[in-house]
């Protein structure tokens, strides 16, 4: 009588486990249902929009908290091409015109998910980073328009922009050309289109209210990539280094209110800077209530 009635809680026991998996087997699935994966390690959510990954460890010092994030919408067809001016061309006037031809990537619209974004976007939408001689870019919502640009030699560098100001980050989302601008004879060294380069994008400016929370740091590069056993970016916030070993966007938290000072540069494995006209980068921004 006794084993028989063990085997009665033996066999109750069981079912009520199973029930418990069960249940914990449809949670899983309705969590999951809000963003799966496919082969490629992309997700989607339940709009369909694609993403990539997640965030990063945090590294903290000084203070702040810097972290890689790498959950945008993402672009893999997005295309700029660059039509004028032409490689090594000639401009003359007053002004340089820029004609782009954008596949795949709708300019001065909202990226679908810049609402779950905590830091700076552009109430203009999506744009085109356009940066000459690695200074400050100016931003484009239209695919064409005139820039003025001081006679001689200068480096172009074009690419496509979320409207959180984040980079695409693939070899057909940007351009990188040498122009001529006037008829002054330059004296400038000839830029190595082939060498590895380190161009600045963000943070910049100035900075408000709920956006000086976190301030995302984004630099483009060219003809190299990062690894822990490679190259790296070496970025130095208010005198804080922290090494940067993914081509990502990275979020900075922390910052205080007024100036603060960030140097990027383009490192080898040895920690040392590689060569290259803009491989050093140093930049203020101002942080306001």
């Amino acid at each position: 009588m006794k084993k028989k009635h063990l085997s009665f809680l033996a066999i109750a026991a069981m079912l009520i486990a199973s029930a418990c998996e069960g249940n914990r087997s449809t949670a899983t699935t309705e969590t999951d249902s809000t963003a799966t994966a496919d082969h490629s390690g992309m997700e989607h959510d339940s709009a369909g929009v694609q993403h990539q990954g997640s965030m990063g460890t945090p590294m903290e010092k000084g203070g702040l908290k810097v972290y890689s994030y790498s959950n945008s919408v993402d672009y893999p067809d997005a295309k700029l091409t660059l039509n004028k001016p032409e490689k090594n061309g000639k401009v003359t006037g007053d002004s340089t015109a820029f004609e782009y031809e954008v596949k795949d990537f709708q300019l001065s619209q909202q990226t679908p998910d810049a609402g779950t974004h905590e830091h700076a976007n552009s109430k203009e939408g999506q744009h085109i980073h356009n940066i000459v001689d690695n200074e400050p870019y100016t931003a484009h919502y239209k695919p064409t328009f005139k820039k003025a640009i001081e006679p001689g030699q200068h480096v172009v560098l074009s690419f496509l922009s979320r409207s959180y100001h984040e980079s695409i980050k693939h070899e057909s989302a940007y351009d990188l050309r040498v122009i001529n601008v006037g008829n002054t004879a330059s004296k400038a060294a000839k830029f190595d289109e082939d060498g590895q380069h380190l161009f600045y994008s963000r943070p910049k400016g100035e900075y408000k209210g709920a956006d000086t929370k976190k301030v995302m740091l984004d630099f483009y590069l060219v003809n190299t990539t990062l690894a822990k056993d490679g190259n790296k970016v070496r970025a130095t916030i208010n005198g804080n280094e922290f090494i940067l070993d993914q081509w990502l966007p990275y979020l900075v938290e922390g910052l205080p209110m007024g100036e603060n000072t960030f140097k990027l540069e383009l490192i080898n494995n040895q920690g040392q800077v590689i060569p290259g006209p803009y491989n050093t980068v140093e930049r203020k921004i101002t942080l306001k209530q």
